[in-house]
């Protein structure tokens, strides 16, 4: 055992209330204090040379910028300030990111390597120069039409978000082409992921919430109660937000079905049935792919993302433009619609996202059939390893196994004055990003851990001893370690509310 495990699991470890030690320079260690680049101005100091230029102001229609009001420095003084910026991010790359329904994995390098490959193509080149590049996009169609068992696929939207609208706007039409238009009802779990009432919303749809049961699935009573003649679609997450299998959704799809309805799935947690389960086994009509998420692509940040949506018989005629065909001469894009074509349009500019393709389709060869059901067992396996080994510490919100992320609640923080937000920000002391925090809303101050596939056991074992021992200093009393914290990082406890409520968001030059 590691010496930060042996700290992990130590009995006499006891935290320091000592406040971090204060130092002349602002640093701690290697931690170094980083002012604003702006307050690191010495005005006239570059680490350029510019010519001086004559500038007719006749072009410029009297809006000539006296200045530019950029910082003065040195170029090792700016590549110094974004090295230590970048020093003060968390990310994959420096630890286990255990974010739940999130599935913030390890991106491998030999999918950065191919994504480059393809770099300096441009969507607006003849046909005839990226064919490489179409066959890409059409080989990873069928990768997932193969992995989910569906009739078509559109590439083109953005994101996970982007692909519930594609997936919706498919059935509207799919509806209003069979002459039921007037199906204006979507029926969501209140376990499912907050985009999906938002996007029914925004497509036109009216929304009804479909409650759980005790064991954390859609209450089917429920759900077939609701089943009316005004339902288009149900928008149901397998597995769920809660990390949990649907076990009754074949027979959810045949009422869905029966009441002429169709059924939409967030595809969101694939990464945990991929290679398993084909959704349109269990008669799925459409579903997309957060290739972020199940392939092993970044994201985070605001993107770049991609988001899929595979579409069963019945969608398939609606699939959006552009897509990928085959001819007799190669390759070629599908970019209008026929007459007779009763594809939904256009829903973005060019093809898609071609970085994510190129690295979703990297990690799917580098795997391979087999290597993808081991994916999804690993990230089964180590979820369930995480929730057998705290489930006596923490609070397991469902009785049972898991899928690929365990969820707990704050009963075992009841009593000790401690939240859930005072938890993880004690886990940032001990090294760790927390986990996802109050979410699902079903539960009550939820903690929900999301291992992935990638990490090894040693790791786990570290961060599970890690809870177990702050779950303990909460029972013990040891408050002041919970609401001081975090005490290691450069930044410390913050007055979230007004941070949020008012927050700093120009800086203003002192005179």
């Amino acid at each position: 055992m590691s010496h930060s495990q042996d700290i992990a699991h130590s009995k006499d470890y006891v935290f320091s209330t000592e406040t971090t030690p204060q130092t002349f320079t602002g640093n701690q260690g290697l931690f170094m204090e980083e002012p604003l680049i702006f307050e690191q101005d010495t005005p006239g100091l570059t680490g350029v040379d510019w010519p001086d230029v004559e500038v007719q102001d006749i072009y410029l229609a009297g809006l000539r910028r006296q200045s530019i009001d950029l910082p003065g420095l040195s170029e090792p003084q700016v590549v110094r300030h974004y090295t230590r910026l970048s020093q003060k991010n968390y990310s994959i790359d420096a630890g286990l990111y255990p974010l739940g329904s999130c599935t913030m994995k390890h991106n491998p390098r030999l999918n950065e390597k191919v994504a480059r490959m393809f770099s300096d193509i441009h969507p607006l080149q003849p046909i005839s120069t990226v064919q490489g590049a179409l066959a890409v996009i059409h080989q990873l169609s069928n990768w997932l039409m193969a992995l989910t068992g569906m009739r078509a696929v559109a590439m083109t939207p953005a994101a996970g978000a982007h692909g519930e609208l594609c997936g919706l706007m498919a059935i509207k039409a799919a509806l209003k082409a069979r002459g039921e238009g007037h199906r204006s009802l979507v029926l969501v779990p209140e376990s499912a992921h907050g985009t999906n009432p938002a996007t029914a919303a925004a497509c036109g749809f009216s929304v009804q919430s479909i409650p759980a049961n005790d064991r954390g699935r859609v209450d089917v009573a429920a759900l077939k109660k609701a089943l009316n003649p005004d339902v288009a679609a149900i928008m149901l997450t397998n597995p769920n937000t809660c990390g949990l299998f649907e076990t009754d959704i074949i027979e959810i799809a045949k009422a869905v079905h029966e009441a002429g309805a169709f059924f939409y799935c967030d595809g969101a947690n694939f990464n945990a049935i991929v290679g398993k389960v084909r959704p349109g086994d269990l008669g799925i009509d459409c579903m997309h792919i957060n290739l972020h998420k199940t392939f092993s692509t970044p994201h985070g940040g605001g993107g770049p993302g991609a988001g899929p949506v595979v579409l069963s018989k019945d969608l398939a005629p609606f699939t959006p433009l552009p897509y990928v065909v085959m001819t007799d001469k190669g390759f070629d894009l599908k970019e209008q619609a026929g007459n007779n074509d009763l594809s939904i349009g256009r829903l973005k500019g060019f093809h898609g996202q071609m970085g994510m393709f190129t690295r979703a389709l990297s990690y799917m060869m580098s795997h391979g059939k087999d290597g993808l059901k081991q994916v999804a067992e690993d990230a089964v396996l180590n979820a369930n390893y995480v929730l057998a080994c705290l489930k006596n510490d923490l609070t397991a919100s469902f009785e049972g196994p898991c899928m690929h992320e365990a969820l707990f609640d704050d009963s075992f923080l009841k009593g000790t004055e401690v939240t859930t937000l005072d938890f993880a920000k004690a886990m940032i002391d001990e090294g760790f990003h927390p986990m996802t925090m109050y979410f699902p809303l079903v539960v009550s101050g939820a903690l929900l851990i999301e291992p992935t596939e990638c990490e090894s056991k040693e790791t786990l074992d570290q961060f599970i001893g890690t809870l177990k021992y702050l779950a303990t200093q909460a029972k013990q009393g040891n408050k002041k370690l919970f609401h001081e914290a975090p005490r290691c990082t450069p930044r410390k406890r913050m007055d979230e509310t007004k941070a949020a409520r008012q927050p700093i968001l120009k800086w203003t030059r002192k005179l």
